[in-house]
C-alpha cells in the first residue's frame, strides 16, 4: 500500500472500500444482508494493483463493475474522475449504472467495512448475475452475514408434541417453514423481541434442546446433536448481543 499512488491510497481509506474482500465474500455480504442499491468497492482479482471492482446488489443478484486508476484519473462507467474526492462525490450523488439487460442500477447504500461479523462467508454459497462487468462473471444498521438454515425440531405451543420444521436465520429474523419446499414461512420471529437464547441440553425427554425466550412465549427446539444446537445458539446470541449494542 505504501507504493500505491496517492489517490489510490485515499480510495482505500474511504469507509466502503473493503481491502480484504474477494468477489465471493462480497456477493455473500450483499445478498445476505444488503438491499437493492447496496454497494461496496474492493480489490479486483486481476493482477493489476490499480484495478478495482464495485460490487452492487440488485433485486436478487450482485453485479461487479470495473473501476481502475491511471494517470488520467479514475475510470468508472463512462466517466473519468481526476481525484478520489471527485469519485466519492460521484458515489454520494447516488449514480445510475446501466446493466447489460438495459435496466439501470442505482448505487444508493454504501456498505461500510467497519462492521463486526463472524468469519463464515465461505460457508455461504451464492451465484451472482453476470453483467457489464469485470470478472467472470445513507448507511443501514445491523449489517450481518450471520445467516444459517437447516432442520430443527420444535415443541408445539398448544399440543405439546415435537415437529420437524425448516428454519432460516437471516439478519434479525428467524423464520420457519414446513420443509425446504415452502415458499412462505409458517411464522417469522423478530429477534428484536427476543430476550435470550440458551442451550439447555436435556429437556422433556429430548437431547440437544435450546430455548428462545420472548415476552409472549418461549420456544424449545433441538438440532441433530449438541454441536448443531450450540451453533444455532451462538449465532442467535451474536445477533442479540450486536442488536443490544446498537
Amino acid at each position: 500500500m505504501a507504493n500505491d499512488p496517492y489517490e489510490v491510497r485515499l480510495l482505500k481509506e474511504i469507509e466502503f472500500f473493503h481491502t480484504d474482500l474477494n468477489r465471493h465474500k462480497a456477493e455473500c455480504m450483499l445478498l445476505q444482508n444488503g438491499q437493492q442499491g447496496s454497494f461496496l468497492i474492493r480489490n479486483s482479482s486481476k493482477p493489476n494493483p490499480n484495478e478495482f471492482a464495485v460490487s452492487v446488489r440488485t433485486d436478487d443478484a450482485v453485479k461487479n463493475f470495473e473501476l481502475f486508476w491511471s494517470e488520467d484519473g479514475f475510470q468508472f462507467g463512462h466517466g473519468t474522475y481526476l481525484t478520489c474526492e471527485d469519485l466519492t462525490r460521484h458515489f454520494s450523488s447516488k449514480p445510475l449504472l446501466a446493466g447489460d439487460s438495459g435496466k439501470s442500477i442505482l448505487l444508493e447504500h454504501p456498505y461500510p467495512r467497519d462492521v463486526l461479523e463472524p468469519q463464515i462467508y465461505d460457508a455461504v454459497c451464492v451465484h451472482a448475475e453476470g453483467g457489464n462487468v469485470v470478472e467472470d462473471k445513507h448507511m443501514r444498521n445491523n449489517y450481518s452475514i450471520n445467516s444459517k438454515d437447516g432442520y430443527l425440531t420444535k415443541l408445539g405451543a398448544i399440543f405439546k408434541t415435537w415437529k420437524v420444521r425448516y428454519w432460516k436465520l437471516q439478519s434479525n429474523e428467524l423464520k420457519y417453514f414446513k420443509d425446504t419446499s415452502g415458499r412462505h414461512p409458517i411464522r417469522t420471529l423478530d429477534l428484536d423481541e427476543c430476550k435470550d437464547c440458551k442451550f439447555l441440553g436435556k429437556f422433556r425427554g429430548k437431547e440437544h434442546v435450546f430455548s428462545l425466550e420472548f415476552g409472549w412465549r418461549t420456544f424449545y427446539l433441538f438440532g441433530k446433536n449438541d454441536d448443531e444446537s450450540q451453533d444455532w445458539v451462538e449465532r442467535i446470541k451474536w445477533r442479540l448481543d450486536n442488536m443490544n449494542k446498537g
